[in-house]
């Protein structure tokens, strides 16, 4: 293998470096590797190693704790560079300082949102000693960055084409920047008003349709708040500027490439760090299950995750290995924080899914129509608090003053008229840094000290699967939910002082298991509160994810149990992949008895009732379901069910709801309605598919529409050469929104969207036999041979061994790094 572009240091360090890591119990114990560097890098106390497997998955050995972290923000730095300092820069609102003025109003937003509390609480909120390991991970960042400075050479081509340098970090960057966590709901408060005005008396019946509840409570719109009146565009928009990631345009970037001619300025793709769009079918989920030893083949619990996320190149995840006295944890993280949240520390394991609680409301406020920085509170005009910052503008010669005004419930959004719209979220305040809590987490040793971690969780909310090397599974929440006295917390309501929180509740009011009797624990975004806990209707959350993939683990679970069958790692892989949807063997069931006299609806009728509802990539029927479940059926519906003024959200449609009405049409229309609506929509999804894959339906497949590429956000703007070199693609992909391997997608294009960032089985206590796979590859260098090397992989449901004993380690070592004290 060729020597990696970034390490280009003088080799002069070699033996003695040798000595020392010898010295510190760093010594080789397998063949040499195929390449060898040395570095110093600032930051450390001893010297360090790190040996790279064939998979791009860095190894750290450090003779401290807090050199282990310095060497993981390094090692994250020299794979990932351009993407963390596109994180680091969005979030702190400096994207104008490089990028010009038309980011002005977007740094504004995200400055709206960051954390502007006691950084000396803060810290305390998250453990005794995670200023001290932010501090060491950004010094690490910080080598490799003033490493660039010194040859600039090693800077990853992004900067090279956006004509910038990447900035130097601070410890506090990696708390009070809080736009990366998956947060809800409060774009879902601006769509329930929307959809209440539109249905006017019937708005309750529309939004039941749009969206489904659990448990199914009946939204009610505040005493006295219009909901027509509400500017849900600017709001929305408002929400997005502040919290999704970028998208650059040739408006409001300039790229440097020669030879490019003005019409290749296209607009940039979106980011991968960004939040689903409109388009986006199905919101970002994942799956996690743990699994007792007496129902494993091995004797051993078995522990697995897949998390959810958007697809892009590169990889949200990123894998390492951070070992140090008294610590030796593996497994997958986000490249710009420290610490593992997903994987094993050699005695407990772990894997988190979003547990969908809510965290957001909307306040709507009446302002003084003599000052509109007043508004109404508790029968008094109270001043809303201003925060004046001046933002950097690249090319201009003065600073950009802003402002960004606060109530007592949060900053404010959008002002028209004598209103203003204000969002109160969990996620800013003490202890709410998305993702942040694994640093305690990660070191626990036992199911107590897990679970006391996991108290201190703030946001987003997790469900956390537990196993130990003792024979021990569990299942914990996490996160603060706010206590809403009077209101469910579904729609916006007056900022006047009779909706207030009362504080959020305790971390140990929320349900938990440790050995359950079944065997088992899986969640897969579903509510899964047991029904009979106290805190079921008291507003936890109520917009949980569709739970089809939760029901189709469950039945493989509940099948296996039946059975009495032991169940391996191989097992849990399998499911990981699985690619059964079962909203469509519930419509097949409707579809079962129809005939038609119409030649192409009876054509499309035959292929559906062949098909037993698996999302094969090379099925047709699979292909035709998908666009007519979600595209005519969906249409026809609404269109049966809802006025014309009610039907702005019939691509919104959910899914579960849409099936209820079908199986159990009464009181929106007749049996035999129903059966005419599944049938006038087969032939619109067959003439669809006609155009675009052929006249010959026995040559349709679901991946020639369902195609997974994994997107640069750099590709819309060089040339083809270069946009292949950018972008992965590993053509057509099996599964969908709904099955376990959730490959969900564009509505309009059917490209693939968001997934399985990373998947990974525990063996817990052989770890050696732990498996994991990332996508496309460990590395954001599109010129690193793991780039895109996991890609093929992903896509084949294939998984890599996880070494993590220094032997195993030793056996996959393709490239040893030998880092000392600057």
């Amino acid at each position: 293998m060729p020597q990696r572009a970034p390490f280009r240091f003088a080799n002069r360090l070699a033996l003695p470096l040798a000595a020392a890591l010898l010295a510190a119990g760093c010594s080789s114990l397998g063949t040499a590797p195929t390449s060898q560097h040395s570095a110093k890098i600032a930051g450390l106390e001893k010297p360090a190693e790190v040996l790279i497997d064939q998979w791009g998955v860095p190894h750290i050995y450090a003779g401290t704790t807090y050199d282990a972290f310095v060497v993981q923000g390094y090692m994250a730095a020299r794979d990932r560079l351009w993407q963390m300092d596109l994180w680091r820069k969005r979030g702190l609102g400096q994207m104008a300082q490089d990028f010009g003025p038309a980011w002005v109003e977007s740094d504004k937003a995200a400055r709206a949102v960051l954390f502007r509390g006691d950084m000396y609480r803060e810290w305390l909120a998250y453990g005794s000693d995670s200023k001290r390991v932010a501090e060491a991970f950004v010094a690490g960042v910080n080598a490799f960055v003033a490493q660039t400075q010194a040859d600039p050479s090693l800077l990853p081509e992004e900067f090279k084409l956006l004509g910038y340098q990447p900035a130097q970090w601070a410890a506090e960057d990696t708390v009070r920047i809080r736009h990366h966590g998956l947060t809800l709901n409060f774009t879902g408060e601006v769509d329930r008003a929307q959809a209440f005005c539109e249905g006017k008396q019937n708005g309750a019946r529309v939004d039941w349709l749009r969206r489904e509840l659990v448990p199914d409570v009946k939204p009610q719109i505040p005493e006295g708040l219009d909901v027509c009146g509400l500017p849900g565009k600017e709001l929305k928009r408002a929400y997005a500027l502040a919290t999704a990631s970028p998208r650059f345009t040739k408006e409001n970037v300039k790229v440097s490439v020669q030879d490019m001619a003005p019409e290749q300025l296209l607009a940039l793709s979106e980011s991968t760090l960004n939040q689903p769009d409109a388009n986006t079918l199905a919101s970002y989920g994942s799956n996690n299950w743990t699994i007792a030893p007496g129902m494993t083949t091995t004797g051993r619990p078995i522990l697995a995750n897949d998390p959810h996320r958007a697809h892009g190149a590169p990889s949200l995840r990123y894998i390492s290995h951070i070992s140090a006295p008294g610590m030796d944890v593996i497994g997958a993280g986000e490249p710009f924080l420290p610490g593992i949240s997903i994987g094993h520390n050699g005695r407990i394991a772990f894997g988190l899914t979003r547990f969908y609680m809510d965290q957001e409301d909307l306040y709507v406020y009446d302002t003084n129509p003599q000052n509109s920085k007043e508004y109404q509170y508790q029968g008094r005009w109270e001043p809303m608090t201003r925060v004046t910052e001046s933002i950097a503008v690249k090319g201009a010669a003065q600073p950009v003053i802003v402002e960004n005004w606060y109530t007592r419930h949060g900053p404010v959004l959008a002002a028209e008229g004598n209103k203003a719209y204000a969002l109160r979220a969990a996620w800013l305040d003490l202890g709410m840094a998305p993702y942040f809590g694994s640093m305690d987490y990660m070191r626990a040793q036992d199911f107590d000290q897990f679970r006391a971690a996991m108290n201190r969780w703030g946001a987003p909310g997790e469900n956390q699967v537990y196993a130990d090397s003792s024979g021990n599974i569990g299942w914990i929440p996490g996160g603060l939910t706010p206590i809403r006295p009077n209101w469910d917390g579904l729609t916006p309501v007056p900022g006047d002082g009779r909706y207030e929180w009362t504080g959020y509740r305790n971390g140990d009011e929320l349900p938990w298991e440790f050995n359950p009797q079944r065997g088992y624990v899986v969640t897969a975004n579903e509510n899964n509160v047991p029904p009979n806990h106290p805190l079921y209707q008291k507003g936890i959350g109520y917009e949980w994810s569709d739970a089809a993939r939760a029901q189709r683990l469950h039945g493989l679970f509940e099948k296996a149990a039946k059975e009495g069958k032991k169940l391996s790692v191989a097992d849990s892989e399998a499911w990981q992949t699985d690619i059964v949807a079962v909203p469509a063997q519930r419509l097949l069931k409707l579809l079962a008895p129809l005939k038609s006299n119409d030649a192409q609806t009876a054509q499309g009728l035959a292929l559906l009732q062949g098909w037993d509802g698996t999302m094969a990539k090379d099925s047709a029927a699979a292909a035709l379901y998908e666009v007519w479940s979600n595209a005519s059926l969906k249409k026809a519906l609404t269109d049966k069910v809802l006025a014309a003024n009610e039907r702005s959200f019939a691509k919104e449609t959910s899914a579960t709801r849409m099936i209820a009405v079908l199986e159990s049409p009464q009181g929106w229309m007749s049996d035999a309605e129903r059966d005419q609506v599944l049938l006038s929509s087969i032939a619109p999804a067959m003439q669809w598919l006609q155009t675009k894959l052929g006249a010959d339906a026995k040559s349709w497949t679901w991946g020639s529409l369902h195609q997974a590429i994994f997107v640069h956000p750099l590709a819309g703007v060089v040339d083809s050469a270069t946009k292949q070199k950018l972008n992965v693609g590993v053509g057509g992909i099996g599964g969908s929104w709904a099955t376990p391997m959730a490959t969900s997608y564009n509505v309009d294009t059917y490209q693939l969207t968001s997934g399985a960032s990373f998947r990974m089985v525990v063996d817990v206590g052989n770890w050696d036999a732990s498996r994991v796979v990332n996508t496309p590859g460990q590395s954001g260098n599109p010129a690193s041979p793991h780039y895109r090397d996991l890609a093929n992989t992903w896509a084949a449901g294939q998984y890599f061994p996880l070494a993590y004993s220094r032997s195993a380690v030793e056996k996959a070592t393709r490239e040893r790094i030998a880092l000392t004290p600057q």
